[in-house]
This record gives structure tokens, sequence and C-alpha cells, in this order.
């Protein structure tokens, strides 16, 4: 599995109990197990969820599932 799919799988995994749509920053790094704190590492990688959320906009939100976020964030992070 490459870092790319490793880091979007526990992305994906760490939104698993969320409540969708999620509508603002602050309740998408809520609705992570350590909120902002929370940890995906790959390898050498690592992201918290507070730094990956620097990669989003205004234009991001709502978002309606775990799967969406983790695609921006990473293809927004140049994994």
């Amino acid at each position: 599995m490459s870092v790319k799919e490793e880091i979007h799988s526990q992305i994906v995994g760490g939104l698993a109990n969320a409540t969708f749509p999620i509508n603002t920053p602050e309740d998408l790094l809520a609705a992570f197990p350590a909120g902002a704190d929370t940890t995906c590492k790959s390898g050498d990688v690592e992201v918290t969820a507070g730094e990956a959320g620097k990669l989003l906009t205004a234009e991001d939100f709502p978002i309606e599932s775990a799967k969406q976020i983790a695609d921006i964030l990473v293809e927004r992070a140049g994994l």
C-alpha cells in the first residue's frame, strides 16, 4: 500500500463514527478521535488532523463523507 493509500485509509478510519454532513472546520476536527492531535502515519510521513485542516477552505464544506475529506486532504498534501 502506498503512503497516499495508507494515509487515506487512516483518515477514513478515523472518521468512521463521524456524523455527516460536517459543516465547519471545527466540527471536522471534533469528529476525529483525538481532535486536532489525531495523527496519521505511513513510513516517514506523519500528518496531524490539525495540520491537515490547514489545507481546507470554506468552499470544501459541507463535507458529505469520510472518503470525500480523505480524497481532498491526500491530494492537497501532495502525497
